[in-house]
């Protein structure tokens, strides 16, 4: 089954919101599933191409500075949480 482009683009911005309400914290690709009820495979291919866009930055290493062999934790990118934190700080000024 095909999913289109607009879709992507929907779920793409759950995935932004849900990183949003857990900044600074980053999040395993597994979680992020769980939350938009979605593949793991297919939530990574979007995280990807939001990576490609600067909109989201994987981590690859844990906190103690070890790679993961499989893994990846995701935040969002400094530029995309200036951008949703403006965004609802105009949102609650129009109130």
């Amino acid at each position: 089954m095909k999913i289109s482009e607009k879709k992507k683009d929907r779920i793409s911005e759950q995935i932004l919101a849900f990183l949003y309400t857990s900044s600074p914290k980053p999040v395993f690709t597994f979680y992020i599933a769980q939350e938009v009820a979605r593949d793991e495979e297919f939530v990574k291919n979007l995280l990807l191409s939001l990576k490609k866009k600067n909109l989201v930055a994987e981590i690859k290493k844990n906190p103690d500075g070890k790679p993961y062999l499989k893994r990846s934790r995701w935040k969002l990118s400094d530029v995309a949480y200036i951008a949703y934190k403006n965004a609802g700080s105009q949102e609650t000024s129009r109130k």
